[in-house]
């Protein structure tokens, strides 16, 4: 029998054959002798690895669906539409873009005499609030709520900008525009008076009726409409009403105007001069401004001074040994001077600007100086004298006839009571008491009772007694007195 070492070939076993190990499993077994040679069999093949096709087939079709289901978290439902603009499928965003994508593309065709010409959208400055639409469609309509697919479409507002529209329309048609007529407002010499111009309306293209236009043409989903052009009052930028206004105002500064000391309008100007000054000029928004040139009001401020200062008037005052005003001789009246003038004509330039023609002038005030004469008279008896003091110093004395024996003139201080520049004294009846009757006895003064300082026409026996028990003075002493003592002067009678 062959060796399994010997056979032919043998030698060509394979690598993996030869290095198998060899176990006692797989000894062979021992020849009777157990000299016989050991050998190894050779080690099974591998199985086979299985193969996941289906594995590799599913994923991307998971994905596929997770991926569909997120985008119906952030899409609007199919079949929505915004004024005429399918958003189906679209995010807020999105949508957002092609809502005013389309209105700005959305053309007005003009037609009729001066027609036949196109605006835009975006020409007429049409919007729509196309965010809020977007956000409350996806908001009402998500694509993830089948119940909200294919409802019906949502409205939009179309708003245009009237100014941006007026010269879009009036840049494509201008035979349909014809130009207003602002209002004015200018100084009528004849009357000094400001006066108002009124505005006068212009024509061109109804804004409204193309705005209709465009909002239902878009709102349809038609991408170009047809409008006949209609007309429609063009507005002045400065309407009437402001103009007249602004002449209210400027001749009520007119009325007022000029440089004032307190509350007296010291420097009057004249209505033709003010408005010499002023000018008026349009404005924005239909408005009026009011300028004036300082310049021009400089030569008035600097011949303001000689009219303004003024020397104080000084005041005297008649008093009582107490102080007591008695009478004031005169009032006194404070002086004034012009203070610094120089930022004057700039500032009333300002004030005029503003529709104030009153304007303060800076003056300082100068106190009069009052006099105060303390007066009073003294009559000596003993002397049969009067005496005429002031502030404690005699001006005038002159002789008097005090009361005769039986009629003493009563002594004391007293006041001037009563003055009468002529009276009837005692009675004609002369039977009756006092027995006696003087008439028309002039510049009587009682100061005690029925007692009075008084002229004497019927003597002329001055430095003696006399009288029933007033004091005679001579006619022309007693009328200086007469005018000399107020009401409430002190009269001392003493010997």
């Amino acid at each position: 029998m062959t060796d399994l070492a010997t056979r032919p070939g043998a030698e060509e076993a394979p690598a993996d054959d030869a290095a198998a190990p060899t176990t006692p499993d797989a000894a062979a077994p021992s020849g009777g002798d157990g000299n016989a040679p050991a050998y190894a069999w050779a080690a099974p093949p591998p199985e086979p690895r299985k193969r996941r096709l289906g594995l590799w087939i599913g994923i991307p079709a998971g994905l596929a669906a997770i991926a569909l289901v997120v985008s119906s978290l952030v899409l609007i439902a199919p079949g929505t539409s915004i004024a005429g603009v399918p958003v189906g499928g679209l995010t807020p965003g999105a949508a957002a873009d092609a809502i005013q994508g389309r209105l700005n593309e959305t053309t007005v065709v003009l037609t009729g005499a001066g027609g036949d010409v196109q605006v835009s959208g975006a020409d007429l400055g049409a919007t729509v609030d196309a965010k809020a639409l977007a956000d409350a469609a996806f908001a009402s309509k998500p694509m993830w709520n089948p119940t909200a697919w294919f409802a019906p479409p949502i409205d939009a507002l179309v708003r245009i900008d009237a100014e941006t529209a007026a010269a879009a329309l009036r840049s494509a048609a201008p035979d349909l525009y014809t130009d207003p007529v602002d209002s004015a407002v200018t100084f009528d010499a004849a009357t000094a008076n400001y006066v108002a111009t009124p505005s006068v309306p212009g024509t061109g293209v109804d804004v409204e009726a193309v705005r209709t236009a465009l909002a239902e043409a878009f709102a349809a989903g038609e991408t170009v409409v047809e409008v006949e052009a209609q007309a429609a009052p063009v507005e002045a930028d400065s309407p009437t009403f402001v103009a007249a206004a602004t002449a209210q105002q400027l001749n009520g500064m007119l009325d007022s105007a000029g440089f004032y000391v307190g509350d007296e309008r010291t420097v009057p100007i004249e209505r033709a001069v003010v408005a010499s000054w002023i000018t008026v000029a349009p404005a924005d928004r239909g408005t009026y401004t009011i300028s004036a040139d300082s310049a021009a009001i400089q030569p008035y401020v600097d011949a303001l001074a000689p009219i303004v200062n003024r020397a104080p008037e000084n005041g005297r005052v008649i008093t009582d040994s107490e102080g007591e005003v008695l009478r004031e001789e005169a009032a006194g009246i404070s002086g004034r001077e012009l203070g610094d003038t120089s930022g004057v004509a700039s500032d009333f330039a300002a004030q005029l600007a503003s529709g104030n023609g009153v304007y303060a002038l800076p003056v300082t005030e100068v106190a009069p100086v009052i006099t105060t004469l303390a007066r009073r008279i003294e009559v000596n008896l003993s002397q049969q004298h009067a005496y005429l003091f002031e502030n404690e110093n005699v001006i005038d004395s002159w002789p008097i006839s005090s009361g005769k024996e039986g009629f003493s003139s009563s002594t004391g201080n007293f006041r001037i009571s009563a003055k009468l520049t002529s009276q009837n004294m005692g009675n004609r009846d002369l039977t009756v008491s006092p027995f006696y009757f003087t008439p028309d006895v002039p510049w009587v003064m009682y100061y005690n009772g029925d007692e009075a300082l008084h002229g004497a026409y019927w003597h002329n026996n001055f430095g003696n007694v006399m009288s029933h028990g007033c004091i005679n003075m001579p006619l022309g002493s007693a009328e200086f007195a007469y005018a000399w003592a107020p009401m409430g002067t002190e009269v001392w009678v003493h010997y």
